[in-house]
């Protein structure tokens, strides 16, 4: 297995990618804890640093983008300096963007509070969002449409990336469905539990919670798992497969018409952090199956990836000599 997965690194690069959803600015402002406030019970900090990372939709790009392949992004942006805080991390990742100005909408914002307090990493104290949840109107989704009919021409893969900021309607999703097909292009989804709007794709995937949420049920077992994404993949009328993530448990992968497969996780220490997880593992099984990988190795290789994230505070994305690194060095689960 560990000389397939390498091959499959070898070949991640020279893709060419659709990302379309919600994009996000992740801002970090860092401070020195000092001591506690007389006036609340909360800590004061005194400001060390502040970093911007392109997140949301935007991560996946940035991760296709770092593994060597074309990452071209269209989301939402608002007239506001947020929006071009977010074009140059954009630019800084390597992504090829394709921004569409929506006034009277502010740019999507995380902003989160770190606490630096000696140790490794500094600890998130708050997080405030700036954002709209209101659907995009007509002329928005013609614009997004006009830009899908251009770039399925040479595009490989759409990968449509769903945070629930209103941009990825039922109606874009099933024009876009659509124009990928007419095209050959592969459909690959992090739907985050907005599955029904994802028929008809190639590759869904959701965490364990999401899918909890959205099946009404509990999972506790692998075969919990492997039922559940075995409905998942029949009810959504998927043409590949369904992918349920687990975490440190792997993730549970469903193929048209066969049995669900267990893909465990290599066994990863000094875990800090799981943002960023699941938009990496969207981006490497889309960036494997392109580059002729089955889907079982694409999920596990997925799961390496995934595992280097984890190691890192906020969005991170892995380079293929990490891949390598971590192939080699870490057992399976």
């Amino acid at each position: 297995m560990r000389e397939q997965l390498r091959a499959v690194v070898e070949k991640l690069g020279g893709h060419r990618v659709v990302v379309i959803g919600d994009i996000i600015l992740d801002e970090y402002i860092t401070g020195n804890t000092a001591r506690l406030s007389r006036e609340a019970p909360v800590p004061v900090l005194e400001f060390e640093s502040r970093r911007h990372i392109a997140g949301g939709a935007a991560n996946p790009a940035a991760n296709i983008a770092t593994l060597g392949s074309t990452a071209i992004q269209i989301g939402l942006i608002g007239d506001d300096s947020a929006a071009q805080f977010l074009q140059q991390t954009l630019v800084d990742a390597g992504i090829q963007t394709e921004l569409i100005l929506c006034k009277g909408r502010p740019t999507t914002v995380k902003m989160r509070l770190m606490a630096q307090m000696g140790l490794r990493f500094p600890q998130q104290v708050a997080r405030l969002d700036t954002l709209s949840r209101k659907p995009i109107d007509e002329g928005t989704q013609r614009r997004i449409i006009t830009l899908l009919q251009r770039h399925a021409q040479q595009a490989g893969a759409f990968l449509f990336s769903d945070y629930h900021g209103g941009m990825l309607t039922p109606a874009l999703v099933k024009q876009g469905c659509d124009i990928a097909k007419q095209h050959d292009v592969f459909l690959a989804a992090d739907a985050q539990g907005a599955l029904d709007k994802y028929r008809g794709f190639d590759l869904v995937k959701c965490n364990a919670e999401e899918a909890q949420l959205y099946l009404q049920q509990t999972l506790e077992t692998h075969q919990d798992f492997a039922d559940a994404a075995e409905y998942l993949c029949e009810k959504l009328d998927l043409r590949g497969g369904m992918v349920i993530t687990r975490g440190a448990q792997g993730a549970t992968l469903a193929l048209c018409g066969q049995q669900a497969l267990h893909c465990p996780a290599p066994k990863v220490s000094d875990v800090y952090d799981t943002v960023g997880a699941g938009d990496t593992a969207i981006a490497v099984m889309t960036l494997a199956i392109l580059s002729g990988a089955n889907y079982s190795t694409a999920v596990m290789l997925a799961n390496y990836a995934s595992g280097i994230v984890v190691q890192h505070v906020g969005n991170y994305t892995p380079t293929a000599t990490e891949l390598l690194q971590a192939i080699a060095h870490y057992s399976g689960g």
